[in-house]
């Protein structure tokens, strides 16, 4: 059994981009600049945006954190969004979700122009990636496939039964393992909440991509001996070993699967960091216009 280390990999991105910032920098050219739109307090979503703040300081890029209170109407946010899609100094933007419940996400989410969402949600990039078409790909699933590729986890010919249908993961990470790729060419099965006999098609796999936000669902009877488990899901549960009485669990039972496993990804430090060097990734590309070209 070999722990996938995401952390690492994610590290090793970073020093490329680095590389490439220094490369721009000496040439004079202009840096990449991110930003992020942060609307309410919810805990997580402070994390995970004052992580990408970090990432950008690490790499080099410019970084612009907009704040907004809960009660923002959704005519605030939208120009909001207007004007970092009009702003030609930053090259991709996000809008940090959840949103509060009195904003369409959707309406959001296309809202954001398709040259600036480095996220991947919009329906263009996302039309784009099934098409095979240069795209931004979506941060999680992009970072999936950069931790087979870094692993060297064959894909070929492979059965991946992938758990969770959403727009964010499941869904793109099941079209980017079955396209004519390295990583990718898998037969794939989709899995959702109304799957029949789950465990039957989880047994069967040789590639198994978690991404429901239940944890320790995945036990080991579910698997077959020298199962790669790639788990994307994160929750937050009681625990007595820890100070804060609290400690952040998969949707797999990792201490019950490990050992039936060939690799596996540890809660935390697995899928997570990769989503963030993705984002990364996606901004120096937005930056160089690769994927939209100046017109």
């Amino acid at each position: 059994m070999e722990i996938i280390d995401g952390k690492k990999v994610s590290e090793d991105i970073y020093s490329v981009l680095k590389s490439e910032v220094d490369s721009i920098k000496a040439a004079g050219g202009k840096l990449p600049h991110l930003a992020a739109v942060l609307v309410g307090n919810n805990p997580a979503s402070q994390t995970y945006v004052a992580a990408k703040v970090k990432a950008c300081e690490q790499v080099g890029y410019g970084s612009t954190l907009i704040k907004l209170d809960a009660d923002t109407t959704e005519a605030a946010l939208l120009k909001t969004i207007h004007e970092l899609n009009n702003n030609a100094d930053i090259d991709g933007f996000i809008v940090q979700l959840p949103l509060p419940a009195h904003i369409d996400e959707n309406k959001i989410t296309q809202a954001i122009a398709p040259n600036k969402d480095v996220d991947g949600f919009h329906p263009t990039n996302l039309g784009r990636m099934v098409l095979n078409l240069p795209a931004y790909l979506p941060a999680t699933p992009f970072g999936i496939v950069k931790l087979l590729e870094a692993y060297q986890i064959p894909t070929l010919g492979k059965h991946c039964v992938v758990i969770g249908r959403s727009h964010i993961v499941g869904s793109p990470m099941s079209i980017l393992l079955a396209r004519n790729s390295n990583p990718g060419n898998c037969t794939v099965t989709l899995c959702h909440s109304r799957s029949a006999d789950l465990s039957h098609h989880t047994r069967q796999a040789d590639i198994i991509i978690l991404a429901i936000g239940k944890p320790y669902f995945l036990k080991k009877e579910m698997i077959k001996e020298g199962a790669v488990v790639i788990d994307v899901g994160i929750s937050r549960v009681e625990s007595t070993t820890t100070k804060s009485g609290f400690k952040l669990a998969g949707d797999a039972d990792y201490e019950d699967i490990a050992e039936k496993c060939s690799y596996i990804t540890p809660v935390p430090g697995g899928v997570g960091p990769m989503t963030i060097a993705s984002l990364m990734y996606n901004t120096l590309l937005a930056c160089r216009k690769e994927i939209y070209p100046a017109s």
